[in-house]
């Protein structure tokens, strides 16, 4: 989604109802989306927050949207540990696409900015080990202005896989009705498997339907294979947090929704960037680990700092991310401004995360019962725990009626793992 004016862009994409039918009734819905893909949440790279559309490649050379700027992410996601850690997707947003379809009725990129073509680049990406995603949308034109999809879904995802493309993040912008807004998402999930090709489909279709009514979470399951709910993320405390409010406030909805093949997504994790304090980051790292979500750093890998690195590449935290349970974690409680949230993890283990979003004073002590997370087991009857952020220390065995002390800096989180005890059984 993109905010123009301060307002949200209006719905838009009038189908062609007849084709849409013949796509439609051909395969089951529940069958639609059946790719094998996003067992567990997608881990890579993705320009928007960071780069937004810059298209001054004269003036910003180095941080305009264009081949160089995507092959010079390859290269250091190849040879900085990131492809070694799961980040694999290098993803395209808005604004690399000609103004124009070319004869055929495809899509092409701007030949100024991409002047090898987007296979080309694909077969670069490739060829560092990693994988290549791209941006449409639904409607009539893209939120930056460039041409949409509607009408063209067959002859996008046929294009999209003759170039090797491996994720497509479809958007929702310049949509008429929240109904043709569906029919889209539906119909470019049924293309995108037709091609062949094993293509992430990553989508935005809830998030412009909650302003007019509540998505319903089965059906955008069968075909996408994870999908935003709120707005676009900044690189702000303020913007994370909302991000967590709306999610937490949701999270009966939401939980429930999440899973292999199918993960709710809050946007980009913008670490690394200039807005977020090193507790802040933190929150966020522990947080995205904790919701289960896909992991799209939106960051300028050239000048990242090692403090930062180091989070992002974190191991015990992206396996909590990656855990293959998928289970999406949720808010357990809130007072006086500390929120507890866990996860439960594959081994009868849980994560749980302690979050001080107190804005004044300094760090606050939180005792925690440990009889009360897990619904009663995560430490039943006994467990060990270890403290993975913001340093790694291990704090120890713990039986099921102790208590743990944790102390938390001001927005803050301090993520903690449970282990049930071996020597219990």
């Amino acid at each position: 989604m993109r905010l123009t004016g301060g307002r949200l862009q209006p719905l838009g994409c009038v189908l062609a109802l007849s084709l849409m039918a013949l796509v439609l009734w051909e395969i089951p819905g529940a069958w639609a989306l059946d790719n094998g893909l996003a067992m567990t949440p997608t881990m890579g790279w993705l320009h928007w927050e960071r780069f937004m559309c810059n298209t001054d490649c004269t003036e910003e050379p180095d941080s305009c949207i264009s081949e160089n700027l995507f092959m010079q992410m390859a290269d250091l996601m190849d040879s900085d540990g990131w492809k070694e850690v799961g980040y694999e997707y290098l993803c395209i947003d808005d604004c690399w696409m000609a103004p124009q379809r070319d004869s055929k009725g495809r899509l092409q990129a701007d030949p100024k900015r991409f002047p090898s073509g987007i296979r080309h680049l694909s077969n670069y990406v490739h060829s560092k080990g990693l994988k290549l995603g791209i941006y449409a949308d639904v409607g009539k034109k893209t939120c930056a202005g460039y041409p949409g999809s509607l009408g063209h879904y067959d002859i996008d995802a046929e294009t999209f896989a003759d170039w090797g493309v491996d994720l497509l993040k479809f958007d929702g912008c310049h949509c008429d009705t929240v109904e043709q807004l569906a029919d889209g998402y539906k119909h470019m999930s049924l293309s995108l498997n037709k091609t062949g090709r094993s293509i992430v489909y990553s989508c935005e279709w809830p998030l412009y339907m909650w302003p007019f009514k509540k998505p319903n979470y089965t059906e955008i399951r069968q075909y996408c294979n994870h999908w935003r709910n709120f707005g676009d993320i900044y690189d702000s405390w303020q913007s994370v947090k909302s991000i967590l409010d709306w999610t937490s406030s949701n999270q009966r909805t939401l939980v429930s929704a999440a899973g292999p093949g199918g993960w709710n997504d809050p946007d980009m994790l913008v670490i690394g960037n200039f807005g977020l304090s090193w507790d802040q980051q933190i929150t966020q790292m522990a947080l995205w680990a904790i919701m289960a979500a896909p992991l799209f750093m939106s960051n300028d890998l050239r000048h990242i700092s090692l403090q930062a690195k180091t989070l992002l590449q974190n191991k015990d935290v992206i396996a909590i991310n990656q855990d293959p349970l998928g289970k999406q974690g949720y808010l357990l409680r809130k007072e006086d401004n500390i929120e507890v949230w866990e996860r439960p993890l594959s081994k009868l283990a849980w994560a749980v995360a302690v979050v001080n979003l107190q804005e004044i004073g300094g760090p606050r002590s939180y005792t925690i019962s440990l009889a009360s997370l897990g619904q009663g087991v995560a430490c039943n009857p006994a467990c060990h725990i270890t403290e993975l952020l913001p340093v790694k220390t291990k704090l120890g065995f713990y039986e099921w009626t102790s208590f743990v002390k944790t102390r938390i800096n001001p927005t803050g989180t301090v993520l903690l793992q449970l282990k049930i005890s071996q020597t219990t059984f």
